[in-house]
């Protein structure tokens, strides 16, 4: 190591250097921290779903501090309904819903004043697709109780939330609009999930079970409003749903398969630059236009009134990406006989990041103010401590303080792990009787991936007989 040739910048390099490492080691409540997720995913590829509890639960005092408790919620709700444990998950997940709530009642009072703090400083207020699937695996979790009432209050829970979903994000706007820092209008994007298609589903059969039919004809209507009104959300054909609305009487009873695949998305962080001319900021770094703004080769451009040129920062945003899936193709298959493919349903993946775009733009205009006023910030003070230092002294005053602002500036990558991607499903009509049963899962080129065996299926006429399995890989 070349040491500085001037004694005073190497003593104050000295001192400098431990206190920016003691306070990036302090950093850690401002990154996300996902190292306890580490071989998570080949657990659930093996459906061990106890040792996967055990070790979120042996990371829960450190990973899980309680600002990330509904993380923690989510996470473990969702494990204990894959492993069977339907009481405890809905335990879980009642935890976990009321957390985001009180959190993001939270976030909408204090949307002014935090708009200079890192976002994973903040109570976690959940993403609106862990919202609103938390409701439908809580219902799942009520059928397979056999306590359909309960099951109900969960699907209505689901069908309010969608009804919110764009509005919820205006209060925090007008919060974040009236405060000193906003240069630019903080506006909210726009959503086209109005229809959940595996909530509307579950309430079909709700209905159905009760004689309901005009109810049924009501949420099987929403699920084709659905299709035809959100395309982006589903891409494929509908299900046929002729079965559903077919009267059947004893011995008959319907079996209803619902089999969920893959992984819901992660988030992950992208690096911007910010580069600054006179009232104006270049946002750099993606060719996507995040604000609605200029976009030229990357670039874009931001009026900003009252900044000066010549100033550079880089900042981190957070975006959903998907975690692809080995599963193209699932089957049913009832006492050996022949295989019946189940129709793809719901693509929770896709509600993930469409729903996550009505925050985005909200996140990128809080955390470039953020950026913008933290690095004139460090720019002043960084001439007021080194005006009268010399070189080297001046040197690794400014790497300390650059540092100390690139280690503020993460995005915040909380979302939970263990939502499934996809939904599909299959009605059957079989005598009342027991069966053994299998859910295959087969890859693109016709591998079988996985078979869930049940044995000694009871299935009743006059009653849900709903049959769940998952393959999250």
């Amino acid at each position: 190591m070349v040491l500085p040739q001037n004694h005073s910048a190497y003593f104050l390099f000295c001192l400098v250097l431990p206190a920016v490492l003691a306070l990036l080691t302090g950093c850690a409540s401002l990154r996300t921290d996902k190292s306890h997720y580490a071989g998570m995913d080949a657990m659930l590829a093996k459906a061990n779903y106890p040792a996967a509890i055990a070790k979120i639960e042996a990371a829960k005092e450190k990973s899980y501090t309680y600002k990330d408790r509904a993380v923690y919620y989510l996470d473990i709700g969702m494990l204990h309904h894959w492993n069977g444990d339907y009481e405890k998950s809905n335990e879980m997940l009642e935890k976990a819903e009321r957390a985001i709530e009180d959190n993001f009642t939270k976030s909408i009072t204090r949307s002014a004043s935090s708009m200079i703090m890192n976002d994973n400083v903040l109570a976690y207020a959940g993403e609106d697709y862990e919202d609103i699937y938390l409701n439908a695996f809580k219902a799942l979790n009520y059928l397979a109780l056999g306590q359909n009432d309960d099951a109900f209050v969960e699907v209505r829970r689901i069908n309010h939330k969608l009804v919110q979903l764009e509005s919820k994000y205006d209060k925090v706007a007008q919060k974040m609009n009236r405060a000193e820092e906003a240069h630019e209008s903080f506006v909210p994007g726009k959503s086209h999930f109005q229809e959940s298609a595996l909530g509307r589903y579950l309430g079909m059969m709700l209905y159905r079970a009760d004689y309901k039919w005009d109810d049924v004809r009501i949420d099987l209507e929403k699920i084709d409003r659905g299709w035809k009104l959100q395309p982006d959300i589903y891409p494929f054909p509908k299900p046929d749903f002729s079965r559903s609305t077919k009267r059947i009487s004893v011995p008959k009873t319907r079996l209803n398969v619902i089999a969920f695949s893959g992984l819901a998305p992660d988030k992950k962080a992208t690096t911007f630059y910010i580069h600054t001319e006179e009232n104006i900021i270049v946002l750099a770094g993606s060719s996507e236009n995040y604000l609605g703004k200029q976009n030229l080769s990357g670039l874009s451009i931001i009026p900003w009134e009252g900044v000066n040129e010549g100033y550079h920062f880089k900042i981190q945003l957070p975006y959903m990406e998907r975690r692809p899936s080995k599963v193209a193709r699932i089957e049913v298959e009832v006492a050996g006989k022949t295989a019946q493919t189940l129709q793809r349903l719901e693509s929770l993946e896709n509600v993930a990041v469409e729903t996550f775009s009505i925050q985005k733009p909200l996140i990128y205009l809080k955390t470039i103010t953020r950026a913008v006023i933290k690095g004139l910030g460090a720019e002043q003070a960084k001439q007021e401590m080194t005006k009268n230092m010399d070189s080297g002294v001046g040197f690794f005053t400014r790497l300390a303080a650059d540092l100390l602002v690139d280690q503020t500036e993460n995005a915040d990558l909380r979302v939970s792990r263990f939502f499934p991607a996809e939904a599909a499903i299959r009605e059957l009509h079989l005598d009342e009787g027991i069966y053994d049963i299998k859910i295959n899962y087969y890859s693109t080129s016709g591998r079988l991936l996985h078979s869930d065996e049940r044995t000694g299926v009871r299935l009743e006429a006059g009653r849900l007989n709903v049959l769940e399995s998952a393959y999250l890989n």
